[in-house]
């Protein structure tokens, strides 16, 4: 059987049962890229053909799971690749391609993220956008939040132009291929790594969290449904109606 990697994409759990049946032939553009089959020893499944990256490519599509991978294997992929990535705790996570919902609440957040930090030090800058964290010197960690509020860009860019500081305030929008690691892992990291609040916004439940860190824990939280108006605890001026991010 032969399907293209977007539709492996779409539908991963089915083509990971089919693959038990019968290897299934992966294509991009029409070029065969890998192969799915089951690995007979371990009731898993793995790639037959001799492009292992490729395979892990489709499998972690979507945030179905990272790889173990160093942070130079990170940067040399993120070098020579269109995708785009993150890299948690040692593991390279292949970002899929947002849908609707999730950019139509990221493009109202942003426009109001905008026009509250107008003219201001602090500014709020949109993914694409890498971030570097370390919890030490020798944990890398590079992230792309959706939207993060930076108060130091003009002090922290290198010499390439890209920025290395921390943000004072980072925001995620869950899908159903995210929720679990931005609610659990980035969760950990943020806290660790000198980010003072984070907000989780749900498209799907149109509910809304913020948590504040120090000392590398969470000192406050607060959840926001329906009608009410998400308060930032570390911007005053930080003040958003819920209901008008989900148009």
């Amino acid at each position: 059987m032969k399907v293209s990697s977007t539709e492996v994409q779409n539908n991963f759990g089915k083509y990971l049962q089919l693959a038990a049946k019968a290897d299934i032939v992966i294509t991009r553009n029409g070029m065969e890229i890998a192969v799915l089959s089951a690995k007979k020893d371990a009731g898993i499944y793995t790639d037959s053909a001799q492009s292992p990256d490729k395979v892990r490519e489709v499998m972690t599509k979507g945030n179905y799971g990272g790889w173990k991978e160093t942070y130079e294997k990170f940067l040399a992929l993120s070098a020579d690749s269109e995708e785009r990535h993150e890299y948690i705790d040692g593991e390279i996570y292949l970002l899929s391609s947002p849908k609707v919902k999730h950019q139509a609440t990221l493009t109202e957040l942003f426009g109001l993220f905008y026009n509250r930090f107008k003219d201001k030090k602090c500014r709020p800058y949109v993914a694409p956008f890498d971030i570097t964290l370390r919890r030490y010197p020798e944990d890398i960690n590079v992230v792309q939040p959706d939207i993060m509020v930076i108060c130091d860009l003009a002090e922290k860019l290198n010499e390439k132009d890209y920025y290395m500081g921390t943000p004072v305030l980072v925001v995620e929008i869950l899908s159903e291929s995210t929720r679990s690691k931005d609610q659990v892992k980035k969760l950990d990291l943020y806290m660790s790594c000198g980010i003072r609040e984070y907000w989780l916004i749900n498209p799907l439940t149109k509910e809304a969290t913020v948590h504040l860190f120090a000392n590398k824990d969470i000192c406050d939280s607060a959840n926001f449904r329906k009608g009410d108006i998400i308060k930032s605890f570390h911007f005053e001026e930080l003040q958003i109606e819920l209901d008008s991010i989900f148009r």
